[in-house]
């Protein structure tokens, strides 16, 4: 999972979406209900995409089906809800939630623009780079995501779910990514050694956080 708050989740394909188990919890209604009313009305609710649904632990152990719905399968199930207090309220702080969650979208798409041209340079720097170390672009790539998350392109790939490394950041981790990718393009034109970028780009990291 990309990037969440308490409520929304955007996978790694950024598309932003809550649980079965989270409406269940905060509208303070038994998940067996919740279930039954996605799947009675299973119909309406595909009507906005087809309902996947995900393997979790119950609090006994057992493995239950948690089903992942997108904004307006969300909205519609809380409309198939008692119009209690809890239920108004909860229905302010999901809209509320998802809100933020477009938001982080947007940008994200900003800093992916604004990256782009970033990685064309330093693919081009590094193709002429005659200190490159062995398997050159993989090894810049996964140094800058490491500096700034902590984890590799695999890893990130392995706990966040997207297709790529730079796929799994969000909008603050990829204005600092594309940052780094400013330096290592004026340390590699520069002719610096792997292990002197290394050593600046894991310092910046450590001065940004």
């Amino acid at each position: 999972m990309l990037f969440r708050s308490e409520l929304v989740y955007i996978d790694g394909k950024k598309e932003p979406y809550t649980l079965s188990s989270i409406i269940s919890e905060c509208a303070q209604v038994q998940h067996r209900h919740v279930k039954n009313l996605l799947n009675k009305h299973k119909t309406d609710f595909e009507q906005f995409g087809k309902v996947h649904f995900k393997k979790s632990p119950s609090d006994s152990g057992q493995q239950v089906r948690n089903y992942i719905l997108n904004e307006q399968q969300a909205t519609l199930l809380i409309t198939y809800l008692k119009n209690t207090p809890t239920v108004r309220e909860f229905k302010q702080q999901l809209v509320k939630a998802f809100f933020e969650m477009r938001e982080e979208l947007s940008q994200i798409k900003l800093q992916r623009t604004l990256e782009a041209p970033k990685r064309k340079t330093l693919n081009q720097a590094i193709k002429t780079w005659e200190q490159a170390p062995k398997h050159a672009y993989p090894t810049v790539y996964n140094l800058l995501l490491k500096a700034v998350t902590g984890k590799n392109s695999k890893q990130l790939k392995a706990t966040r779910g997207a297709q790529s490394g730079i796929d799994c950041l969000n909008s603050i981790e990829l204005a600092q990514y594309t940052a780094l990718e400013d330096m290592a393009i004026a340390l590699i034109n520069l002719d610096c050694d792997y292990q002197d970028i290394k050593t600046l780009a894991l310092r910046k990291a450590l001065q940004s956080v």
